[in-house]
């Protein structure tokens, strides 16, 4: 393994541990923009480190499902982190690095907290995992839709060849990216839960999506949840910085570009939490599917301007 291909892994790696620093960082700047202190951009693990010390609690009714779902989400986001690459050459860690996997895994991860509040027959949970499902349908479509106009310019599903394909000037020429980019904007929305999509500062049940399925976890259990809805923020940045995000070919200076973009991403959820205000529930899939039809048209741009 060269030197490079350890650099990559590395950050890779690091993004086990540096996932939770990202909620903190929009959490400070969404403060700093609204004139407030704000909690620290540690918080997130002073969080962690407290929960994983309580004890865990199981309602009484439920199954098995209720107690392995944070486990297997907080996995399923473990092995998202290891496929997405940080760079072209980015070690396979067993895992690969195919696109169409990380759709299925972030999928996976939200159905599972869906059985679990499910399980527990609460109502509230119950009303919020099905707006977290029906959000998902149309996001999980949105991203493999935002997802194939970049693979149709290195006809490869491969990360790797997607993310150096992605480098240089050469790719804004294209109107397919340009529409990849627009929607790679709302997923980071919808995955995250960030308003207008929803506002992770509110616990009112009635109004609730990504929060309302935790309602019935505590300790580590929450840890994990709460770790995995970080590791969500650090997986669709940096697909947002490999694949929409300009960057350099070289390992070095990509890399460094790369982080740089998902640090600026922070500021831009930031931004458009302090602008925007919470949607209405039943226009939150109007707004992904108007979007969707924005990718599927660069999508067709693509094949059209091919075929001539």
């Amino acid at each position: 393994m060269t030197a490079a291909e350890l650099a990559t892994g590395a950050v890779m790696l690091v993004g086990l541990v540096a996932a939770p620093l990202l909620p903190g960082m929009i959490q400070r700047q969404k403060a700093y923009l609204q004139g407030r202190v704000g909690a620290s951009i540690w918080q997130p693990y002073r969080d962690l480190r407290r929960l994983w010390h309580k004890r865990v609690v199981q309602p009484s009714g439920t199954t098995v499902i209720y107690l392995v779902a944070p486990a297997a989400s907080a996995a399923a986001l473990l092995a998202a982190i290891l496929i997405v690459p940080a760079a072209a050459n980015a070690p396979q860690f067993g895992v690969g690095h195919d696109a169409l996997v990380v759709v299925g895994v972030l999928a996976l991860a939200r159905g599972l907290l869906a059985l679990s509040a499910w399980d527990t027959t609460s109502s509230f949970g119950l009303m919020s995992a099905g707006r977290d499902l029906a959000f998902a349908v149309a996001g999980e479509l949105l991203l493999a839709l935002v997802l194939l106009t970049a693979v149709l310019p290195v006809g490869s599903t491969d990360l790797g060849a997607m993310w150096l394909g992605a480098s240089g000037s050469g790719i804004w020429s294209h109107p397919a990216h340009w529409c990849g980019l627009v929607g790679m904007v709302l997923i980071l929305l919808v995955e995250t839960g960030r308003q207008p999509i929803d506002n992770p500062d509110t616990h009112l049940e009635l109004t609730m999506v990504h929060e309302g399925p935790l309602l019935e976890y505590a300790g580590r259990d929450l840890a994990y949840l709460q770790w995995s809805a970080a590791a969500r923020h650090w997986v669709v940045m940096l697909l947002a910085a490999g694949l929409f995000l300009p960057h350099p070919s070289g390992t070095v200076a990509g890399l460094a570009a790369v982080l740089g973009w998902v640090v600026a991403l922070t500021v831009l959820l930031a931004l458009i939490e302090t602008m925007t205000a919470k949607m209405r529930l039943l226009r939150v899939p109007h707004l992904i599917g108007a979007t969707g039809l924005l990718a599927l048209g660069g999508v067709a741009s693509w094949i059209l301007g091919a075929a001539l």
